[in-house]
């Protein structure tokens, strides 16, 4: 069987395969890291001897999708490292496909709520603000914020900041 061309191909067809077949598509990852070369630097213009250059080991990860029953084999060969990255986090994903469990239900914001944390918080069960249910702890404001009203006025514009300096100045080029 060919290797596909991009890795979103593979990953679509795998995960259909995978709804497809569950119980008897496998998926197997092999990586590979070749040795270190040694190439010689060619300069003819030089009076001495070629300088080598060693070049990095580069490792190589083929991800491949089989099932025995229908004889589908998916190929993938990549030696991305970003790539590669992506892709075995990918498969945390396929293996819930390849073991019958549901993906978890995301937040609407993207927020995930942990119930365990909100039961177990101390200010949880005595009914404190939500910023306590929230972290488990109040956050403490400091005597001088609670005694003095702000410097200022009311105008709302006061840019209370307490003598700061200014902007750093660049200097000249």
């Amino acid at each position: 069987m060919p290797y596909y061309a991009k890795s979103e191909d593979w990953l679509h067809q795998s995960s259909l395969l995978l709804q497809a077949r569950p119980a008897t598509t496998r998926i197997t990852t092999r990586y590979s890291i070749k040795p270190a070369r040694r190439v010689p630097k060619t300069d003819d213009t030089a009076a001495e001897p070629a300088a080598q250059v060693v070049k990095p080991p580069r490792g190589h990860l083929v991800i491949t999708t089989f099932d025995p029953e229908s004889g589908v084999n998916l190929k993938y060969k990549t030696s991305k490292a970003a790539e590669v990255t992506r892709l075995v986090q990918m498969l945390a994903t396929l293996g819930r496909k390849m073991a019958a469990v549901p993906e978890p239900a995301a937040a609407a914001d993207g927020d995930e709520t942990m119930a365990d944390a909100l039961a177990l918080a101390p200010g949880a069960q005595e009914g404190g603000s939500s910023e306590e249910r929230r972290s488990g702890t109040a956050t403490p404001v400091p005597q001088q914020q609670q005694q003095q009203p702000q410097a200022g006025g009311g105008g709302g514009g006061g840019g209370g900041g307490g003598g700061g300096k200014g902007k750093k100045k660049k200097g000249k080029r």
